[in-house]
């Protein structure tokens, strides 16, 4: 199967995409994330995916179109309560739209690797996602790798961040350590 992998972060990609490669997928890696900030954090996230594209002989198409004001947008007056799903509806959707018109057989996400993220809600959406654009929606299960993905992103030498991405996320995770 021809999988496009939608990259979070590429801490979160080290084990994914081992894994649905030993399963003989022909799997590629997609980077698209407008609700990374601020600019800076975003390099370091998309620069530390093209590391890893290097590392892994992985190939990753790198969104090139990728409007902060997306994500804005999407999530706006929901700031507090429900952004989550509604970000990764943006970032699935783009995904699946992405993979329907380039000739993959399905699509897949690394959020499925973080213990953090509702798997239950985010296998909802990327399957509506798949239904919208006819493009199968690869699940599994991937939290079992999170340690193991984030011990070899480290010995790497691969970025990892100390946030999920969005400024909320950002403005919640710096408040809790004060």
């Amino acid at each position: 199967m021809r999988i496009l992998l939608h990259i979070c972060c590429a801490p979160c990609a080290v084990y994914t995409f081992n894994i649905l490669k030993e399963k003989g997928n022909a799997v590629e890696g997609f980077f698209y994330n407008p609700n990374i900030h601020p600019s800076s954090e975003y390099m370091k996230r998309k620069e530390s995916a093209q590391g890893l594209s290097e590392s892994l002989g992985l190939k990753i198409r790198i969104f090139r179109d990728c409007r902060f004001e997306d994500f804005f947008r999407k999530v706006n007056f929901h700031e507090e309560e429900g952004r989550c799903p509604l970000c990764w509806s943006l970032r699935l959707n783009k995904a699946a739209e992405y993979a329907a018109k380039n000739g993959f057989d399905g699509f897949s996400t690394t959020l499925l690797i973080s213990p953090y993220q509702d798997h239950d809600k985010i296998r909802q959406i990327g399957e509506a996602a798949a239904e919208r654009y006819a493009v199968e929606f690869v699940y599994e299960d991937f939290r079992k790798g999170f340690r193991e993905s984030h011990t070899i992103s480290r010995k790497m030498g691969l970025y990892h961040q100390n946030y999920c991405g969005c400024l909320y996320s950002e403005r919640e995770r710096f408040l809790k350590s004060s």
